[in-house]
């Protein structure tokens, strides 16, 4: 997947291919002020109000609490980019808006949108990070508003997929028990106690993660079988032969080498003889030759914002081996982005 200046007829393809276009200007001007367009929709509730039914600049404005001249500037520029339809002085949505942007639709990610106004203010700080060499730490000095909209934005990514992960998560035959580290909302451990009717779920995380992702798990209904641990991942002690199942799915990323391999570590040993560890990550950049666009955006982020960046399936096997663990073969989901998942078996 690639994101950039598109040519829409063939003399700008040629004016880009002679490299007679000021590109820089447009990737980053024209990028950001995309980026906002979008997002200022989403925060006022513009696909919402458009939710019932087409309507006017003034209509729109008035259901969204905006001032008309403003909001009459904003509409042709999310028209133009696919966001809406314009008929006349009106205004509808597109099947793009309707499935992703409006709240009540089972695919919405506006509340990841509504978190990225934090993660855009962290990237503002990018040269920072640049010259220090110290990541900003993405969880440090979070208001509640942020952790709320952090816990929902999260749980918003994973509409569509936790069911492909809970079929693609190893479990054993007959497992009880389940460890979710970093699992937050829980949305991966109900998928997988939903699949695994004998199956019941730990879901470890911050204290503050879980204070504000209590809501969502309550909204899922499955009382006991699935409920929250307060704690810390990189401190705290998991037990011995405790569980037949642990998963931590998007959150190695937070780590660095040596505390993932600590961390695989206890697992190993709170695991059960023939129990499956599996770490879920987003693709690794490559950092040499050529690397797809996404990841390695994908890995200075996480790189800026956190700990390490994003790992391969290969790095995260050595941890396991190390740990005495059997990897098993990796395997890659095309949903989320193309998440790979690692498992290793502790042998019986």
């Amino acid at each position: 997947m690639r994101f950039g200046l598109m040519a829409s007829n063939p003399l700008e393809w040629l004016l880009i291919k002679l490299n007679l276009i000021a590109r820089p200007v447009l990737d980053t001007q024209v990028g950001g002020t995309y980026v906002q367009v979008i997002m200022a929709a989403v925060k006022v509730g513009l696909f919402d109000a458009l939710a019932s039914g087409p309507a006017t600049a003034e209509k729109i404005a008035a259901s969204c609490g905006t001032h008309p001249a403003s909001t009459a500037k904003l509409l042709p520029s999310l028209a133009a980019s696919g966001y809406l339809r314009a008929n006349g002085d009106q205004y509808e949505l597109t099947k793009l808006s309707r499935k992703w942007l409006v709240t009540t639709s089972p695919h919405a990610v506006n509340d990841k949108l509504l978190l990225q106004f934090y993660e855009l203010g962290l990237m503002q700080r990018a040269d920072e990070y640049l010259r220090s060499g110290k990541p900003l730490d993405f969880h440090t000095g979070m208001s509640d508003d942020v952790w709320d909209s952090y816990q929902r934005g999260m749980k918003a990514l994973t509409h569509g997929q936790t069911g492909m992960v809970a079929k693609a998560v190893p479990v054993p035959e007959g497992a009880t028990d389940l460890l979710d580290i970093g699992g937050s909302h829980g949305a991966y451990s109900v998928a997988l106690c939903r699949r695994h009717p004998s199956l019941r779920a730990v879901v470890l995380d911050l204290p503050e993660a879980v204070e504000h992702a209590a809501p969502l798990l309550a909204e899922e209904g499955m009382g006991d079988r699935v409920r929250h641990l307060p704690g810390n991942a990189l401190t705290d002690d998991f037990g011995e032969e405790c569980y037949d199942a642990v998963i931590i799915i998007g959150v190695a990323h937070h780590f660095s080498d040596a505390q993932n391999r600590d961390l695989t570590a206890k697992v190993a040993r709170a695991l059960r003889p023939g129990g499956v560890y599996t770490i879920a990550e987003f693709p690794a950049a490559s950092g040499v030759g050529k690397t797809q666009q996404l990841a390695a955006l994908r890995d200075f982020y996480f790189a800026l914002a956190s700990e390490s960046g994003t790992w391969s399936p290969e790095q995260m096997a050595s941890w396991q081996r190390a740990a005495g663990l059997e990897p098993a073969k990796p395997v890659r989901l095309a949903a989320g982005g193309g998440l790979n998942l690692q498992s290793g078996i502790k042998p019986r």
